[in-house]
């Protein structure tokens, strides 16, 4: 799991045109950085307005901000200036064109850190810079596997080298289905339950075959053959028999039933796995769909197997046999 950052100066570029944003003072602090720890979601916040007791990473400083600051006696306001440059935010942002006060400017110059400004209201930017600071600094993995969206669903292909995994998304694929990514996918965890997936810029809608070598699937089968990125719900393991089964043994009886189903801890979340067995003869790519199909319906509250038990289950009860 990568541990990501992001520096004032970046956050600045990227988000420049979008809030309108110029740099006021602090220049020389654009390379004062962020990065993602375990209590990003805890106090204090990523962005908000101007806070002394609980700081936010970015404050953002309006009409009532500033208002309150100019209500204070000279000293009370330098001291809680002081007190704000201390806790060394990211950078302090003065919303809707309003005038930087000249103490702030020169506070902000002493210590480096980044004062800007926007003609956008406060709510606007805390929104934006939230939504861009949660999603920059969140939790990340990349894995070995093939992401397609299946039936709208988001599912990651796994298993060994050789196991098929691309044979079977260039089949996916053929069959109206879409690839988001190839061998190294990224997850990126945007919320408590939402694993967002997405391709490495340097092997977007590409995918590599055993004896065709490197193909480029957007120029083979269209804009619509490749996603950007898709969130992920649903795993389907193939395996090679007897070399992943510990024992080599036949599916038990109630495998029979459910299929084989676990879950895989990605991140903080466990995602439903289903594993497949590679053998000659079995069209994998509508063993895919089905799992997806069956996922679907699971996620419904609809489980054959389950129905199937109950159902067994009433017959013995009632002696119809």
């Amino acid at each position: 799991m990568s541990n990501a950052r992001i520096t004032a100066g970046e956050l600045f570029e990227r988000q420049r045109e979008r809030l309108d944003l110029r740099w006021i003072a602090g220049q020389d602090g654009a390379e004062r950085f962020l990065e993602a720890v375990e209590t990003v979601a805890r106090r204090p916040s990523l962005a908000g307005y101007l806070n002394a007791i609980y700081p936010n990473k970015v404050q953002i400083l309006g009409t009532e901000e500033l208002a309150w600051l100019d209500s204070l006696d000279s000293r009370h306001r330098w001291e809680t200036i002081e007190k704000i440059i201390q806790f060394r935010p990211l950078a302090l942002v003065i919303s809707k064109g309003q005038d930087a006060p000249a103490d702030l400017v020169e506070a902000a110059e002493e210590s480096r850190t980044p004062l800007w400004g926007s003609t956008r209201r406060g709510h606007e930017l805390l929104n934006y810079l939230q939504y861009h600071l949660a999603r920059t600094l969140a939790p990340r993995v990349t894995l070995h596997g093939v992401f397609m969206e299946i039936y709208s669903i988001g599912v990651l292909i796994t298993g060994d080298s050789g196991a098929g995994k691309s044979e079977l998304a260039l089949e996916l694929i053929s069959r109206g289905h879409r690839l988001v990514a190839d061998d190294a996918p990224e997850f990126t965890q945007i919320a408590p339950d939402v694993l967002d997936g997405t391709c490495p810029e340097m092997i977007q809608d590409l995918l590599e075959v055993r004896g065709l070598g490197v193909l480029n699937i957007r120029e083979m089968f269209g804009d619509t053959a490749v996603k950007a990125n898709k969130y992920l719900r649903l795993i389907i393991h193939l395996t090679r028999p007897g070399h992943e089964r510990s024992d080599n043994a036949e599916p038990t009886g109630l495998e029979r039933l459910t299929g084989e189903n676990s879950a895989r801890r990605v991140l903080d979340l466990d995602v439903p796995t289903t594993t497949l067995p590679v053998m000659p003869g079995r069209n994998l790519a509508v063993l895919a769909e089905a799992a997806t199909r069956l996922h679907s319906l699971r996620m419904k509250g609809m489980d054959p197997a389950a129905a199937f038990i109950a159902r067994h289950s009433n017959f013995l009860e009632r002696g119809d046999f």
